[in-house]
């Protein structure tokens, strides 16, 4: 009797420290994103990730905010790591969001050394592709990849990735690159919402 009452004061108690450790965790998120928040020159909007479409679940996520917190179609998404994607549809408190994996959204990136610029877009594995650069390009492994600017939905200078590697279209009168995200697409929980 005394090993059963024991076993289940252990279990309740495993489970306030589960607990406990998530809370931390969201914590430690949170401040991670008030400081970028507070230290960008962007106006921002957090919103927390509340589901992902069922239809697509690594290219979509549902956000708790919507029309009614300022949040508009064709907004950019970000987190302190870099780009997410863009609002594609709002409700009065909910938005959904393509995230920049999705290989129908493509950003206007540029090589932060360089000022290549080229398109990037989602390539439905781990990685993005940067296309239409020139056979004479200047782009490297290792190279950091950012937004351009160019356009007007994307601020200039929002980290998408890293190039991993490069290689020649079919034709090979053009290039491209692969790029390893700086967001990992698949555990984001907090978002911001660059208001333009």
């Amino acid at each position: 009797m005394e090993n059963q009452s024991l076993k289940r004061e252990n279990d309740f108690l495993k489970n306030k420290i589960n607990s406990l450790n998530e809370y931390y965790l969201e914590n430690l998120r949170l401040k991670e994103a008030l400081a970028f928040k507070n230290k960008s020159p962007l106006k921002l909007i957090a919103a927390g990730v509340i589901a992902r479409p069922a239809d697509n679940w690594s290219l979509g996520i549902v956000i708790d905010k919507g029309s009614y917190s300022g949040i508009r179609k064709g907004m950019s998404a970000i987190t302190y790591l870099g780009l997410v994607g863009r609002v594609i549809e709002t409700t009065e408190h909910t938005s959904r969001i393509i995230l920049l994996n999705d290989p129908n959204l493509g950003v206007s990136g540029i090589v932060q050394r360089s000022r290549q610029e080229g398109l990037v877009s989602g390539t439905l594995g781990g990685n993005l592709i940067m296309k239409y650069l020139p056979e004479d390009a200047d782009i490297k492994t290792q190279d950091i990849i950012i937004s351009s600017g160019l356009d007007a939905a994307y601020p200039k200078g929002i980290l998408i990735g890293t190039v991993v590697e490069i290689g020649r279209e079919f034709s090979g009168l053009s290039r491209y690159a692969l790029i390893r995200p700086a967001v990992n697409f698949s555990n984001i929980e907090e978002i911001l919402v660059v208001v333009q």
